[in-house]
C-alpha cells in the first residue's frame, strides 16, 4: 500500500455509567498529531445496533482499504486485537439464548486478515500491554467487525478489517472506589498509531 491508502477508524459514544468512552478518547488523542499517511477518516458511532448498521454501511460504501474499529472493554488490563467475529448479536442484558444472527444465513464467523500478531508484538515492544484475542463478545464490538467483513465479502471490496478492544482510560477510573484496570489514553493512542504506521509501510 501507499500514502494514498484509505483507513477508517471508528469509536463509540459513552454508554451505561461511563461518561466517556476510552475508544473515542484514544481517537481524540491520536488526532492531536495525526499521521500524514495513511489517509485517515474517523467516525464516532452511537451505541445502538440499528443506527450503527446504517452508519457503517454508509461509511463502507466509500471503499476504505483498512477499517480499524475501536471500543472499550471495562476490566481489561491490556489491549486486545480481536481476530474473530461471530454471526451473533445481543446485549449484555439478554440471556445467551436470546441472541440472534447478525446476518440470517450468513457465515458463522469471519477472521481478520490483518497481521494482528505482528502488531501486538510491536505494541508490546513499545512497552504497552497487548495481545491477540479470539472472541470479541456478542455486542456491538463484535457486530461492527462482523458486518464490515460481510459487507466487504458481499461487495468484493477487498477491505481488511479488525476490532481493537481498549482498556478503560486512566482518567475514567480515578473517581472509582474499586480497583479497575486501566491504561493511560496516551498509550492507547500510541498503540493505534503503531498499527497505522505499519499500514503506511505496506
Amino acid at each position: 500500500m501507499s500514502a494514498s491508502t484509505k483507513v477508517l477508524i471508528t469509536a463509540f459514544e459513552p454508554y451505561d455509567r461511563w461518561e466517556q468512552n476510552a475508544s473515542w478518547l484514544a481517537v481524540q488523542e491520536l488526532t492531536r498529531d495525526m499521521p500524514t499517511a495513511p489517509k485517515i477518516t474517523t467516525r464516532l458511532y452511537p451505541v445502538d445496533f440499528g443506527r450503527v448498521r446504517e452508519r457503517l454501511e454508509c461509511d463502507l460504501a466509500k471503499n476504505y482499504d483498512v477499517v480499524l474499529h475501536l471500543g472499550q472493554s471495562p476490566g481489561l488490563g491490556r489491549i486486545h486485537l480481536e481476530s474473530i467475529a461471530l454471526n451473533i448479536g445481543g446485549s449484555s442484558r439478554r440471556r445467551p439464548d436470546e441472541c440472534q444472527p447478525l446476518v440470517p444465513h450468513g457465515p458463522v464467523a469471519y477472521r481478520s486478515e490483518l497481521p494482528l500478531a505482528d502488531w501486538a508484538a510491536s505494541i508490546r515492544s513499545a512497552g504497552i500491554p497487548a495481545q491477540v484475542s479470539y472472541h470479541a463478545g456478542t455486542f456491538l464490538c463484535n457486530a461492527t467487525m462482523y458486518l464490515t467483513h460481510h459487507w466487504s465479502a458481499k461487495n468484493g471490496s477487498g477491505t481488511r478489517a479488525g476490532f481493537v478492544h481498549l482498556p478503560l482510560a486512566s482518567c475514567q477510573v480515578t473517581a472509582e472506589r474499586d480497583d479497575i484496570a486501566s491504561l493511560p489514553v496516551e498509550q492507547s493512542a500510541q498503540a493505534v498509531r503503531i498499527m497505522l504506521d505499519a499500514i503506511a509501510a505496506w
